[in-house]
């Protein structure tokens, strides 16, 4: 569907909020929860307030607007949320500040029903597939004086052409497709983001291209289960417009590798089912590709898994780490575990504990299972307590930050390739960056070195970070 026409108007909406605002130095604060596909949205949101005549504050108590874009995934995200809305109704009273909550959460109606009988006082709310629409429901809150409701049940669009302002000028986040077509037991995601909708190849490599003009440095691809890029269009026979040879993940990568000034690629997140030959392949050869792979487990148990509808076994998942092991060199893998899935016995969770010890993760993101309103999980028997939750959590994450002492030591000696970040954010006098394999090194430099890659001796390591010192 050509969407061109409805950035256009989105365009004169924006338009018509800064001729509202000629004269006036407005701001606004924006708090992201969620996913880097919720901060890649919250760029886009920041883009457009600022085409709008507003500048942004970190101080809500300076802001005119205070915007939350939300997520679903958790449980406390609900609770955060709901603390933040009520400690602005204050300002609300004072200086009638315009709140507009948007994002995944808002589009559970248990949710927007809580918020509109509890907090009568937020002006906007908006879903995942009206993000587009901002600067429409704005103008009517700023100019008709109404509440405004802006969320639909139905997939949405890709909206291409809006505004966008990056936080960095080195890295930059690139959505490659939106929604999932897995409908894990545990997760929200396909009900609150809809079905998997690729962007055209044109669009995504256009984006890029430009990226590297403007000297961005790494990109990092994005999508719910990006190695599953384009699978849809081709199994439904949706056209789609071939471009720089891409017709899948794989060939996606490739044309990404050849695009010059860019010189890191990194994505988030595959699906371990959808782990074709051919993505192994193209990771492998193309040099600009990050060889750290976040590949994600959630459970070492293969009856869990089936629970969870993961479409693998534990059998599985270790033939695919030892075939990607295999074929890339230098590769470290990344994970996301949950723990204390409904049913979860103690020897299914020592099976979990079995795969950490034989893959050797490099970073794991541990997670306690968490209820989700609408998901097979929450109606799952034999939820487990939340005692016993806690108990394994803390059992795992001793063993994980026991391998990723272990993991830091082999780095000691070496010499990595660091992108520059900025200043440390516990020592002014030290810069900091990141490793191919994403290690955060902290080193003695002059300031010009920020936005570059450098190469960098690595000399001791302190478990969240290592310590580094220029090339001589």
């Amino acid at each position: 569907m050509d969407t061109t026409n409805d950035v256009k108007k989105q365009e004169e909406y924006m338009e018509k909020v800064k001729g509202l605002n000629k004269g006036k130095n407005l701001k606004y604060n924006i708090l992201t929860m969620g996913c880097q596909l919720n901060e890649n949205d919250s760029e886009k949101i920041c883009g457009m307030l600022e085409n709008m005549g507003y500048s942004k504050t970190e101080n809500v108590k300076e802001a005119d607007i205070a915007l939350f874009n939300t997520c679903c995934v958790r449980e406390n995200a609900e609770e955060r949320l709901f603390g933040k809305v009520g400690e602005l109704k204050k300002l609300k009273e004072e200086k009638g500040i315009i709140i507009a909550i948007g994002g995944c959460m808002m589009q559970e109606k248990h949710i927007t029903d809580k918020i509109k009988q509890s907090y009568p006082y937020v002006d906007i709310i908006f879903g995942t597939h009206t993000l587009y629409k901002f600067p429409e429901d704005l103008y009517k809150a700023l100019e008709e004086k109404r509440k405004i409701e802006d969320v639909i049940d139905v997939d949405g669009e890709i909206y291409e052409g809006l505004p966008i302002k990056r936080d960095s000028k080195i890295k930059a986040s690139v959505t490659i497709m939106n929604g999932c077509n897995n409908f894990c037991s545990f997760c929200i995601v396909p009900y609150v983001r809809g079905r998997e909708r690729s962007r055209s190849p044109r669009d995504i490599i256009n984006e890029i291209r430009e990226l590297a003009k403007e000297g961005y440095k790494e990109i990092t691809l994005l999508g719910q289960n990006v190695n599953s890029y384009l699978r849809v269009e081709r199994e439904k026979s949706i056209p789609f417009e071939e471009y720089d040879g891409v017709h899948s993940f794989a060939t996606l990568l490739e044309a990404i590798n050849k695009i010059d000034g860019i010189e890191r690629i990194r994505f988030v997140s595959p699906h371990p089912k959808d782990f074709t030959d051919d993505v192994i392949e193209a990771i492998a050869k193309c040099d600009k590709v990050c060889k750290l792979i976040h590949l994600p487990l959630q459970s070492g148990s293969t009856r869990v898994l089936k629970a969870m509808n993961r479409k693998y076994t534990k059998e599985q998942f270790l033939e695919l780490v030892d075939k990607m092991k295999a074929k890339i060199p230098n590769l470290t893998l990344s994970t996301d575990i949950i723990v204390g899935f409904p049913g979860e016995t103690e020897e299914e969770f020592e099976d979990t504990l079995d795969v950490v010890r034989k893959v050797n993760f490099e970073q794991v993101y541990m997670f306690i299972y968490s209820r989700r309103v609408g998901t097979p999980g929450d109606r799952m028997e034999n939820q487990i307590p939340e005692e016993i939750k806690h108990e394994r959590f803390n059992r795992l994450k001793d063993l994980v930050e026991g391998g990723i002492e272990e993991n830091n030591k082999k780095y000691i000696g070496t010499y990595q390739k660091v992108l520059v970040e900025g200043e440390s954010k516990n020592n002014k006098d030290m810069l900091t960056g990141r490793t191919d394999s994403n290690k955060v090194v902290v080193f003695e430099g002059s300031k010009d070195l920020i936005n570059k890659i450098v190469d960098l001796k690595i000399l001791s390591e302190h478990m969240w970070y290592l310590k580094g010192k220029i090339d001589e």
